[in-house]
C-alpha cells in the first residue's frame, strides 16, 4: 500500500525522524476512511467514536512512535486471546494446554459454534479456544483467575490494567452465543468448572481497558522473546512466546489469517473493540486504534496500517534477505597480529608454528545459519591447536546458534584442540547462551579482551616449544634492542649509570600519568603494559625497554605492572641526558632504534586493519 501526503500539509511531521514522519503520513492518509462500522453485538461497542484513530508503535530499546488518539483507552476484547494462551502455556504445561486446544486454523468466524472432530477447539485465538483457556486458568487458580490474568496483561503493558465495567455487564448480559459454546465445552468436558464462573473470567478479560500505546508495547514484549522493553521485566518465557506467535501467525486474524498472512506478514491478533497488534520477532511491536471493522470483525484503518508498515519497509517475515558470510570480519592466524613485542627467538617459534593459532572474529547477531557457516569455516582447514572465536562485536546469539557453537567447542576439545572465546563477559547474554550449551566438562577458556586471549594463545605455543625458558635468565644490557648498534664500551656506561631494580608479582613499577623520570631495561621477568582501565596494550620480555616513552612525552600513557618477579636496570632521565650531551651520537642511535620500535608496533597495527577491510 503506497500512501503519499503533501508535505505541505504537515510541516510539523517533517521535522521529526522518518518513522514518525512515516505513521504521521499514514495516518493522515486513512483517517478520512469511513469504511465499516462498531461492533454492535454487544451493545455497548456501539457507543464508540467513530473518528478515533491511533497508531503507536514500540523498538525494542523502550522508544514508542505515537500518531492520533494512541492514549484513546478502548476494550481489549479478543487481542486478549493471545496473552491468555501465552499464560495458560506458562501456568499449566505446553502437554496440559496441548490435549485441551488445538493449534490449527478454523476458516470459520471467531464466534463459530463448531469443534473439532475430537471435541477440541481448532485453536486458542477463536471464542471456543480462548473460553477453554479461560476453563484453565479457572482450574488453576479458582478465584484468583481474573486477577492472576489481568495482573500478567498489566506485566505485558507495564502499568497496570483496569476493566471497563459497563462493557463487561454488556458482554455478560448479551453473551448468548458464547454461553452456547462454553456448554458445549463443558459437555465435552473440555470446561469442567462452573460455566458461568468461566464465562466471567472470559468476559473481564475482553473488557480490559487498553490504548494503542499499551498494544504497542505488549507486542513489543513478545517482539522482545517475553521482556517488557520499557520495564525490563521478563513477562513470559520464549517458549510460550515463539508458540503463541505461531498461533497468531496461522490464526489471529480468524477466517481473514490467510490472505492476511499472504499480504502483511507479520503475527498479528485482532479484537472487534477495534484494536490490532503485530508482532515482528526482534524488531517491534505495533498496536492500532479505529473501531470500525470489516465483515471479518477486523479494524478497517489497522489492517491498512499494518499493510503499509509491512510494505512501506519490506518486512513480511518471510521476506528475509540477510548473508550468514557477513557474520565473519576477520579469520587468520595468530602469527601476522601478534599484540605484543617479541624477541627473535620467539618470532622464530611463532613462524615456525603460524598455523597453531587460529582467530575468527564475528559480528552481528549470530543465527543458526551463521553458526552453521562458523563451523564449516573452522573446519576447512587443519585443525590448529588453539582456536580463538571472538564475540567483541556480538550483541546476541539465538538458541539454535549457542547449539552448534556449544558442539563445535566440545568436538575441538575432543581433537584435541583448545578452544578459547573472549569478547563478551561471564554474565553477557553471548556468553551465558554459549556456555549453557556446552557440557560443564569442556568449559572453553575465556578472556575479556581478545589481544588477552591471542597472548595467552602466544604463549602457549612459545612455552611448548622452549621459548619461555630465558625468563628465567639475566639478559645484559647489550641484548636491549634499544641498545642495539652502540659499542660496547657505551653501553657498559649506560650500565653504570643506572641503578638495579627488582619488582615483585603484581606490582605497578609505573603509574599512568605520572612525570617520566627514568627509562628501564628489563633483565629478567615479564611485565604488562596497560591502560587505566585494564585494556593490556603489550606484555615485555627480557632485552625490552619500558618507559621508553619518556624520550618524547613528559608523562606515563599507561601503567606497568610486573606479571612475574622482574629484574630490570632503570636508567633515569638526567643521566641519559647528561650522557647524551658527551656523546651525541648514542642519542641519534637510540631514537633511531625507537623509531625503528614504534615503526613495527605500528605494522603489525596496519597489517590488523588491513585484515579487517578486506573481510
Amino acid at each position: 500500500m503506497n500512501i503519499h501526503l503533501n508535505a505541505a500539509d504537515h510541516a510539523d511531521a517533517l521535522l521529526a525522524n522518518p518513522l514518525t514522519q512515516f505513521l504521521a503520513r499514514t495516518h493522515a492518509a486513512l483517517a478520512g476512511n469511513d469504511a465499516g462500522a462498531p461492533a454492535d453485538y454487544i451493545p455497548e461497542l456501539t457507543k464508540a467514536n467513530r473518528k478515533h484513530f491511533g497508531i503507536a508503535l514500540a523498538t525494542l530499546d523502550g522508544h514508542v512512535y505515537e500518531i492520533g488518539e494512541s492514549g484513546v483507552e478502548f476494550t481489549i476484547q479478543s487481542i486478549s486471546k493471545a496473552f491468555v494462551f501465552a499464560l495458560a502455556l506458562e501456568t499449566l504445561g505446553a502437554e496440559r494446554l496441548e490435549a485441551t486446544i488445538g493449534v490449527e486454523p478454523s476458516g470459520d468466524a471467531f464466534n463459530s459454534i463448531r469443534l473439532r472432530p475430537d471435541n477440541r477447539p481448532f485453536n486458542p485465538m477463536v471464542n471456543a479456544g480462548a473460553i477453554a483457556c479461560s476453563g484453565l486458568m479457572q482450574e488453576a487458580a479458582g478465584e484468583n483467575a481474573f486477577e492472576h490474568v489481568r495482573a500478567a496483561m498489566s506485566r505485558f503493558a507495564g502499568r497496570d490494567l483496569d476493566v471497563d465495567e459497563s462493557v463487561f455487564a454488556s458482554e455478560r448480559l448479551t453473551g448468548d452465543r458464547n454461553r452456547a459454546i462454553a456448554y458445549l465445552l463443558h459437555n465435552y468436558g473440555i470446561i469442567k468448572g462452573d460455566v458461568d464462573d468461566v464465562l466471567d473470567v472470559y468476559f473481564r478479560q475482553c473488557s480490559i481497558l487498553v490504548t494503542a500505546r499499551d498494544l504497542a508495547m505488549m507486542s513489543a514484549t513478545l517482539a522482545n522473546g517475553g521482556i517488557n522493553p520499557m520495564t525490563g521485566e521478563r513477562v513470559i518465557t520464549p517458549y510460550a512466546v515463539a508458540r503463541t506467535l505461531s498461533v497468531m501467525t496461522s490464526s489471529g486474524m480468524y477466517d481473514f489469517a490467510g490472505e492476511w498472512v499472504y499480504r502483511v506478514g507479520l503475527p498479528a491478533k485482532s479484537g472487534v473493540g477495534g484494536g490490532i497488534i503485530a508482532a515482528l520477532p526482534a524488531q517491534f511491536g505495533l498496536g492500532t486504534f479505529s473501531p470500525l471493522l470489516d465483515e471479518h470483525g477486523n479494524s478497517v484503518r489497522g489492517l491498512k496500517v499494518c499493510e503499509a508498515v509491512s510494505e512501506t519497509f519490506n518486512l513480511h517475515m518471510l521476506n528475509r534477505t540477510a548473508d550468514v558470510r557477513t557474520c565473519v570480519v576477520a579469520d587468520y592466524d595468530f602469527a601476522r597480529v601478534s599484540p605484543r613485542g617479541r624477541q627473535p627467538h620467539e618470532q622464530k617459534i611463532l613462524s615456525e608454528h603460524e598455523n597453531a593459532v587460529r582467530v575468527l572474529e564475528l559480528t552481528g547477531t549470530l543465527t543458526f545459519g551463521n553458526a552453521d557457516l562458523i563451523a564449516r569455516r573452522v573446519y576447512s582447514k587443519p585443525l590448529p591447536n588453539v582456536l580463538i572465536l571472538d564475540f567483541g562485536r556480538v550483541p546476541m546469539v539465538s538458541a539454535g546458534a549457542a547449539k552448534l557453537v556449544g558442539e563445535m567447542i566440545e568436538a575441538l576439545n575432543a581433537a584435541g584442540t583448545t578452544p578459547v572465546i573472549c569478547g563478551s563477559e561471564r554474565d553477557a547474554p553471548t556468553y551465558s547462551a554459549i556456555s549453557a550449551a556446552t557440557a560443564k566438562a569442556v568449559q572453553p577458556r575465556d578472556f575479556s579482551l581478545l589481544d588477552e586471549a591471542i597472548e595467552w594463545a602466544e604463549d602457549q605455543i612459545i612455552f611448548r616449544f622452549g621459548g619461555f625458558t630465558h625468563l628465567l635468565d639475566t639478559t645484559n644490557l647489550a641484548e636491549q634492542e634499544l641498545l642495539i648498534g652502540l659499542p660496547g664500551d657505551l653501553i657498559e656506561e649506560i650500565g653504570k649509570l643506572g641503578m638495579q631494580r627488582k619488582f615483585h608479582t603484581g606490582e605497578r613499577i609505573i603509574e599512568v600519568g605520572a612525570v617520566s623520570r627514568s627509562i628501564f631495561f628489563l633483565q629478567s621477568g615479564m611485565v604488562s603494559v596497560k591502560l587505566a582501565d585494564g585494556v593490556r596494550l603489550a606484555t615485555l620480555v627480557p632485552g625490552m625497554a619500558f618507559g621508553e616513552m619518556a624520550l618524547v612525552d613528559g608523562h606515563r600513557a599507561a601503567d606497568v605492572w610486573a606479571d612475574t618477579a622482574v629484574q630490570c636496570i632503570e636508567l633515569p632521565l638526567e643521566q641519559f641526558y647528561a650522557f647524551r650531551e658527551l656523546h651525541p651520537q648514542v642519542g641519534e642511535r637510540i631514537m633511531r632504534n625507537l623509531a625503528g620500535l614504534l615503526a613495527r608496533r605500528l605494522g603489525r597495527a596496519n597489517t590488523r586493519i588491513a585484515m579487517l577491510s578486506a573481510n
